[in-house]
C-alpha cells in the first residue's frame, strides 16, 4: 500500500526536452546534483540548484507554484532528479518534470555540455 504523501513524478524525454529548450517561454531548468556528485558538467541553458537547496531556492525566489521546472542529475541510475521532483511536488509545485536520462543520456546523444567550476 502506498502512502498518500507520495508524489507522482512526471518525466520528460530527451526529444521533449530539446523542443522545450528551443521555445522562447521561460522554464526553470536545474542540475540538482549535490556537491558530492557534481563535477562541473551542465546541460546548456540550465543552472545549478543542488537537491539539498531546492526548498531554499523556491522559497527565496518566491517561484510561482505553476512555474515550469525541469530537473536533471547524472543519469538513469542517479536518484537525485526524481528526489528533487518529489520534493518540489510536496512543496506544491505542479508543473515539474524529471529528465531521468540526465547528463549521461545527453552526452551519449552527442549533445554539448558546458563546464563550470
Amino acid at each position: 500500500m502506498t502512502q498518500a504523501s507520495e508524489v507522482l513524478v512526471n518525466t520528460i524525454s530527451i526529444d521533449e526536452l530539446q523542443q522545450l529548450l528551443k521555445r522562447k517561454s521561460p522554464i526553470h531548468f536545474w542540475n540538482v546534483l549535490t556537491d558530492e556528485w557534481f563535477h562541473g558538467d551542465m546541460i546548456p541553458q540550465s543552472r545549478r540548484v543542488p537537491l539539498d537547496k531546492v526548498g531554499n531556492e523556491v522559497r527565496s525566489t518566491n517561484l510561482p507554484k505553476d512555474a515550469e521546472i525541469v530537473v536533471y542529475c547524472g543519469g538513469p541510475k542517479c536518484p537525485q532528479s526524481r528526489m528533487a521532483a518529489e520534493k518540489l511536488g510536496k512543496l506544491g509545485y505542479e508543473n515539474v518534470r524529471a529528465f531521468e536520462g540526465g547528463l549521461e543520456e545527453w552526452k551519449n546523444a552527442g549533445l554539448s555540455i558546458e563546464k563550470i567550476q
